[in-house]
């Protein structure tokens, strides 16, 4: 029995045990690859996909779970004419290192910004759990920051 979800923004079924891990699907079925393997246990991150809207681990997510819900990878986050804003911030304030990493960090911070744009480092720090080998998490917050006073400038 397939299981349909929408995936960035369009229709998406897949044929696999429902019990599969949504990263597995998404990496090895619909050779999305910008979503990271690493830990395995949900507890670094790297596997970061957004589950309508919100920042979910995807390496314990079963696919039987996303069944009719809005799943955003890193393929997604880009807008149509580049990228985004966040992407934007993430490349003038050099945050990647190895980057393996990133575009877990880059689904959460996002996530957090859809729902507050204007996040402060406490509200960074407390919404976003994803491990950094490379320690990137001040250039994070740098990226993050600009943004933020830019949303600030607008409504001002």
């Amino acid at each position: 029995m397939a299981i349909t979800f929408i995936l960035n923004g369009r229709e998406t079924a897949v044929d696999v045990e429902p019990e599969m891990p949504l990263l597995w699907v998404l990496r090895d079925v619909l050779n999305l690859t910008g979503t990271k393997f690493a830990c395995g246990i949900g507890a670094c991150g790297a596997c970061t996909v957004q589950l309508n809207g919100q920042a979910a681990r995807s390496c314990v997510l079963p696919v039987s779970a996303v069944t009719g819900a809005e799943v955003t990878t890193i393929e997604g986050l880009a807008e149509y004419d580049g990228l985004n804003p966040l992407q934007l911030a993430w490349i003038e304030h050099q945050v990647p290192q190895c980057g393996y990493c990133q575009s877990g960090l880059l689904m959460a911070v996002s996530a957090l910004l859809n729902k507050n744009p204007a996040a402060d480092t406490e509200e960074l720090r407390q919404a976003v759990t994803n491990i950094c080998r490379c320690g990137s998490y001040e250039a994070v917050k740098r990226a993050v920051q600009s943004l933020t006073e830019k949303a600030e400038a607008a409504d001002a």
